[in-house]
């Protein structure tokens, strides 16, 4: 299924992407899509039963309906950096031994086609395409990566929007560089494991005014998405509705040669993983 959430910033409504591309009501089933909905098979089942049902489900009028972040009541974002061979080398980063782990705060995320804003003082915002992954079921010390998928609910396409000078160069841990507001749009979808067989096998693009700058696959990853759920296991609890977002591949500002292009107030990015949706953002000043 292709779950998403409809309305004013805070005030989003449940919906569903059906197979003919029709998009769903789904408040009369369940009151928003979220951690509490992930967890309930039987809240998830009666949502599917409604989707193959005809009628039951009424249509939306998408025309300038804005799309919200696909998952509501965010537990906690953690983020894998370096997890691509081509940004490592690109960066002239080793190849990392474990996972490196970064946080962003839940009220970094914003909806797939919401503004984001270039911080004040920023001299070096980037773009990363992500492959964001949803937790369904709480992990605990989980033993295979065979575990770690069998606890993943959907993905969904993230921008790890950075700051790098914040990130790199002003001390201290990535996290400065990563929490800025709007710094983590989400969506449109959030698309169910189901329907995502292979996790290690889907593209990655990323264009900046109209120009490809990111073009991978999440097939270069150092850490899958089933070993780096099982390995966070060991150091936190993963709850339903938690986000992991899972890296990027190469092709960001930071990796090309001088004048980098970072990112400023009036362009415009665009992003997608195939199968999960496209993304678009105007860049303003905060």
């Amino acid at each position: 299924m292709k779950l998403l959430r409809v309305g004013t910033a805070g005030a989003e409504r449940p919906a569903l992407l059906d197979r003919d591309g029709t998009l769903r009501d789904l408040s009369g089933i369940v009151p928003d899509i979220d951690g509490e909905l992930l967890a309930d098979a039987s809240a998830l089942a009666r949502v599917r039963a409604a989707a193959e049902a005809p009628g039951v489900l009424p249509a939306l009028d998408a025309t300038g309906l804005r799309i919200g972040p696909p998952l509501g009541r965010i537990g906690k974002i953690v983020c894998i950096g370096l997890n691509y061979h081509d940004h490592a080398a690109e960066t002239g980063a080793e190849i990392p031994a474990e996972p490196i782990l970064f946080f962003k705060a839940p009220d970094t995320v914003v909806g797939p086609d919401d503004t984001v804003l270039v911080p004040r003082g920023s001299r070096k915002t980037d773009w990363e395409v992500e492959l964001a992954v949803v937790i369904g079921r709480t992990a605990r010390y989980l033993e295979t990566a065979e575990d770690g998928l069998a606890h993943v609910a959907g993905y969904a396409t993230a921008h790890d929007v950075s700051e790098r000078e914040f990130q790199i160069e002003r001390g201290g841990t990535w996290d400065k560089g990563k929490n800025c507001e709007t710094f983590n749009p989400l969506g449109p979808w959030l698309v169910t494991a189901d329907e995502v067989p292979d996790p290690q096998a889907l593209p990655l693009r990323l264009w900046v005014n109209g120009e490809l700058r990111q073009n991978g696959s999440t097939a270069e990853q150092i850490f899958p998405v089933g070993e780096v759920v099982r390995y966070l296991s060991h150091f936190m609890t993963l709850y339903p509705g938690d986000v992991i977002n899972t890296g990027t591949p190469a092709g960001v500002a930071m990796g090309q040669p001088e004048p980098k292009p970072y990112l400023r107030a009036g362009d415009v990015v665009e992003l997608e993983v195939e199968g999960l949706g496209r993304q678009r953002q105007e860049l303003k000043g905060a």
